[in-house]
């Protein structure tokens, strides 16, 4: 299996309970419609969230770092920051970012299935 050449954007969060996750994902969705995902080499905005209701986690994935990088430097960032204060302060409960900085990441390794290695 090949690592996919792509880039990533990851989003992390913590939320006070599923209802929460699901007003987040939902606010946060809306915003990738809104404001992302027509942008040149956007591919994806996945969502996962916690089985203990207490996380957001979501991975934007674009083709290329470059991709990203044109996005940020055209994109209208302050109409987007906006968007996600109004999403944030529309929660009926609390949302806390957990990332710093702006958090990208590049696939270097991916194992998938396959037979049982030799050293088990």
């Amino acid at each position: 299996m090949s690592t996919d050449p792509g880039f990533h954007s990851i989003i992390d969060y913590t939320v006070d309970g599923p209802e929460t996750q699901a007003e987040l994902v939902a606010a946060f969705a809306r915003i990738q419609e809104e404001w992302v995902r027509f942008h040149p080499g956007y591919r994806s905005a996945r969502f996962h969230v916690s089985t203990d209701g207490t996380r957001v986690y979501t991975i934007v994935h674009w083709a290329s770092e470059g991709d990203y990088a044109r996005f940020v430097a055209t994109s209208d960032g302050d109409g987007r920051a906006a968007a996600i204060q109004r999403a944030l302060a529309g929660l009926a409960g609390h949302a806390e970012p957990r990332m710093t900085g702006r958090p990208t990441y590049t696939v270097v390794r991916e194992v998938g299935p396959g037979p049982r290695g030799s050293g088990s």
